[in-house]
């Protein structure tokens, strides 16, 4: 699949080869430190968000990889009396299927070390979502299905490619935070999170390139 999209500015500045700002090289995607650096938002009825921007490095080359590489599929979907396109593509790889890049695997298992403590278990599967343009979005939701029903869960989201917003707010309720994720960003949703709040990505009529998310989540959440 051939995209286009604004590289990271970060991504092509110096620090990691060498290379000073402007040169035409982006490094080889590799991850950085999670102790010490990300930031936990209290939220209501015991959910969170964790945010660590720029946790990836070198994000738009694993993006290239994955547009390119995953096995993207059309979806549709029942919608009262009719069956519509679902505005993104999808790909989902279950409890011991192999991942599309390596850096992949080594991401879940950063996250498995990192919440061990507080989670309890290890993320098992990977949900992907690619948003080739304004138009593709997911309508407000909680990741409900199984287990995240009725008990605390975690979903982690890193994001490659331009950024799009995310919006969390309480269930049935307004907007209350508006995150921009791309590049190589990371959010996990915690606690309570998707029983008793909702997240969307909405559609833009502002010029944004493609955007590819990778869900982490446990056995039995989706």
């Amino acid at each position: 699949m051939t995209v286009a999209y604004q590289p990271s500015l970060l991504d092509l500045s110096a620090g990691l080869d060498g290379t000073r700002a402007g040169d035409p090289v982006t490094p080889s995607p590799r991850l950085g430190p999670l102790a010490g650096s990300v930031h936990r938002q209290e939220l209501t009825e015991g959910a969170w968000v964790d945010s660590r921007p720029g946790w990836l490095r070198g994000a738009d080359e694993l993006f290239e990889q994955l547009a390119r590489c995953v096995p993207w599929r059309d979806e549709r979907r029942q919608m009262y009396d009719r069956t519509v396109a679902v505005p993104r593509l999808l790909s989902f790889y279950g409890g011991g299927d192999q991942l599309p890049h390596p850096l992949l695997d080594k991401a879940k298992h950063a996250l498995d070390d990192f919440y061990a403590d507080e989670l309890g278990e290890p993320f098992e599967t990977a949900g992907l979502c690619f948003y080739r343009d304004g138009r593709d979005s997911v309508a407000w939701h909680g990741d409900t299905i199984g287990r995240g029903k009725s008990v605390d869960t975690m979903v982690a989201i890193l994001s490659v490619g331009d950024p799009r917003n995310l919006l969390l707010r309480p269930r049935g309720g307004a907007t209350a935070l508006r995150l921009s994720l791309g590049h190589g960003d990371l959010i996990v949703m915690g606690g309570s999170c998707q029983r008793t709040w909702e997240h969307a990505v909405p559609k833009t009529s502002r010029p944004v390139g493609p955007r590819i998310s990778i869900q982490f989540r446990p056995r039995g959440v989706r």
